[in-house]
């Protein structure tokens, strides 16, 4: 949780530095020195929130170690989807339609798969042709 804090803290730095356009400028005579001191002072208060609110933060510890649990379930999950060896990238919801797809596939018999014939007669008129 704490992480996410820092985070929040430093991409709130990052914005207020970065530039504005002359249409978006403020009005108000809010300096970029009393916005970091208002935000390290902010930053200074949710530090002390867990002494403050010590069940807040153990349920939200809590819901953010579920949370994470999931993330790394569901990374794994895609992993396996994404690596199978079977290559199939069917969603287990469609296995009806998974199925006709396979029957309908490799429905070719050997006499279908075989060249046509080319007597001999045409293989010599293929050999007295100029190239």
């Amino acid at each position: 949780m704490f992480f996410l804090l820092r985070t929040a803290f430093w991409l709130s730095i990052v914005i207020l530095l970065l530039p504005a356009p002359e249409s978006m400028k403020p009005e108000s005579g809010v300096g970029a020195a009393q916005a970091v001191g208002a935000a390290s002072a902010t930053f200074s208060d949710m530090s002390q929130f867990c002494a403050r609110q010590p069940d807040a933060c153990q349920v939200g510890s809590q819901a953010l170690t579920h949370f994470g649990h999931k993330a790394q379930a569901s990374a794994k999950w895609l992993y396996d989807t994404l690596t199978s060896k079977s290559g199939s990238t069917q969603t287990p919801a469609e296995p009806a339609k998974a199925a006709a797809e396979a029957d309908s596939q490799n429905t070719l018999t050997q006499a279908d798969t075989m060249p046509a014939w080319r007597g001999t007669g045409q293989r010599q008129a293929d050999l007295k042709r100029p190239q």
